[in-house]
């Protein structure tokens, strides 16, 4: 039996983790939405387990302080993998950084790898 799995709203709670600025409330939504020894990498940052992510995600939240992740498009998955397009930039407003992330899930449904790539960045990054 295959369990259906929503791709879409996986991204959408990746998303809100990234735009949780209240400490606690987004190390809850971190321990939600990733396994605990689950590993984050992109071209800046290699990191991994709860710790790593919540800390990651604080350190672009104070780069770049008043912006939002959206999602920039349909989400993509198929068995354990998902695949979207992602902008930050202020709502509403131009991306100032676009990027497209690639996921792995675990049984859970939990993310256990994120693969980041950056398609825009700004000057300097």
């Amino acid at each position: 039996m295959t369990i259906a799995i929503d791709y879409t709203a996986i991204a959408e709670n990746y998303i809100a983790a990234w735009n949780e600025t209240d400490p606690a409330k987004r190390r809850a939504r971190v321990e939600a939405v990733y396994a605990a020894d689950a590993t984050y990498t992109d071209p800046l940052a290699s990191v991994a387990g709860h710790d790593g992510v919540d800390g990651i995600i604080g350190a672009v939240q104070g780069q770049f302080p008043g912006l939002v992740f959206t999602l920039g498009g349909p989400v993509d998955g198929h068995h354990d993998i998902a695949r979207f397009q992602w902008h930050l930039g202020p709502e509403g407003g131009e991306a100032a950084v676009v990027g497209f992330d690639v996921v792995v899930l675990d049984a859970t449904g939990r993310i256990k790898a994120v693969h980041g790539f950056l398609d825009k960045v700004p000057a300097g990054l």
